[in-house]
């Protein structure tokens, strides 16, 4: 065992409160010898939320012999001094912000949704002030520790840290849930399957899939994943398997938001908010989170949604810190020529080697014209999104509503942008 992996690591979590937290404490447990946390500390505005789930996590982090001490806290400097790494996983307005990022962009004939769209770039405009004030008072305590974004937009945030100057990479749950469906479907080890995965956070696909074996070959499957396994990508991506098979790729779920648009706003008319259901179990978790009896994650935390993402940040931590091992891992990086026909400047989702204090972008397969064309497109909005979310104004709004493939017509922008503002004055202080 080496010095790295003895050394004790402090975790900061804001937005610690969240019923996320415990998935989290779960996988500390579990994966506690690649990641030896003895510190994890919970920051949230809300302090009374943030004991309820500080509690539960301590006690599944005991129930499994864990020695990792949960600490809640309002104070982000006390929390941040001495810590290893940051991780950001906050809701600037909730899920009642959330609820009316679905709701208003309908009446616009546009999808309502947290991160595509223009409810997407109302959560941008609420959380990126948000985040950089966090990540500059973290970097006045603690200029060494590192900030994984887990926060949606996560593409959007993690250009805003990068364009700060942070030590900062952006993660999110979409490309292990695609690992673990191609393990569960072929009959491997999770660890096994790699993936070419690339786009944008939310707006990626798998152009590629291998199986590496224990004498270092690799057996290519995406193909078989296609012919034999259909099923199961549909219900994973709800697109139709034909456009799968014909294009030869694995989009993220996220696609259909462009591929069938018009039924989607159509079905979210009449169909209940996703916001109001994940209010409704977020109520019920923290119910059963308060029970001292409780020592192991409720059944219920899995309709909450972020499917390993316990396994993804830990993975991406124990290589980060070099408590584990040297390996790729798929993350939001800066694109720095990967994708050719992006700027430099932009962020993009890729498999990355991650060593200690390293990020190392893999190259990237060719990406056909029918992706690369929609990321390019997305890229330059989230450009300007992240301009607007930082220097306000609404010109710059309508311009980044204007520049997205799912508004791109000026009369909607401007009503968007008009809604949008009008609907988040209180996060807009430009705006007042």
């Amino acid at each position: 065992m080496s010095n790295a992996t003895l050394r004790a690591l402090r975790i900061v979590v804001v937005g610690g409160g969240s019923t996320y937290t415990p998935e989290l404490a779960d996988g500390i447990a579990r994966l506690r010898e690649s990641l030896p946390v003895k510190e994890l500390i919970l920051v949230d505005p809300d302090l009374a939320r943030a004991r309820v789930v500080a509690g539960l996590s301590a006690r599944i982090l005991a129930a499994a012999g864990s020695d990792c001490t949960v600490e809640a806290t309002t104070s982000l400097e006390d929390a941040a001094v001495g810590a290893d790494a940051v991780l950001l996983q906050l809701r600037v307005g909730g899920q009642t912000a959330r609820a009316r990022d679905e709701a208003w962009p309908l009446e616009c004939g546009c999808i309502g949704q947290e991160t595509t769209g223009a409810g997407g770039l109302a959560k941008a405009l609420r959380t990126i002030p948000v985040v950089l004030d966090i990540a500059a008072r973290v970097r006045d305590v603690n200029p060494d520790a590192w900030i994984v974004n887990f926060t949606n937009p996560v593409g959007m945030v993690t250009r805003a840290l990068l364009d700060a100057g942070h030590r900062a990479v952006g993660l999110c749950n979409v490309a292990i849930g695609f690992e673990r469906l191609f393990a569960a479907e072929l009959g491997v080890a999770p660890e096994a399957v790699e993936l070419d995965h690339v786009g944008l956070n939310h707006l990626s696909w798998e152009l590629g899939a291998r199986v590496r074996h224990e004498d270092g070959t690799a057996t290519e499957v995406l193909d078989r994943l296609l012919d034999e396994h259909g099923a199961a990508l549909v219900r994973e991506t709800e697109l139709p398997l034909d456009l799968l098979r014909t294009e030869r790729f694995i989009p993220s779920y996220y696609l259909r938001y462009y591929l069938a648009h018009d039924a989607l706003v159509e079905h979210a008319r009449t169909a209940p908010s996703r916001a109001l259901e994940v209010a409704a179990i977020e109520s019920e978790l923290l119910a059963r989170y308060a029970d001292p009896e409780l020592a192991e994650k409720p059944a219920q935390l899995a309709q909450r949604g972020g499917a390993y993402y316990s396994e993804a940040a830990i993975g991406l931590l124990s290589s980060l810190l070099g408590t584990g091992a040297v390996c790729d891992h798929i993350v939001n990086v800066r694109n720095r020529g990967t994708l050719p026909f992006l700027d430099a400047d932009a962020i993009i989702e890729t498999r990355v080697e991650v060593g200690p204090g390293t990020l190392r972008v893999r190259a990237a397969p060719p990406v056909p014209a029918l992706a690369s064309g929609l990321i390019a497109h997305v890229a330059r909005y989230e450009e300007l999104g992240v301009d607007a979310a930082i220097q306000g104004g609404r010109d710059r709004v309508v311009r980044a509503l204007l520049a997205h493939p799912l508004i791109g017509q000026y009369e909607t922008a401007q009503a968007l942008a008009d809604t949008l503002i009008t609907e988040n004055l209180e996060w807009l202080p430009w705006a007042r």
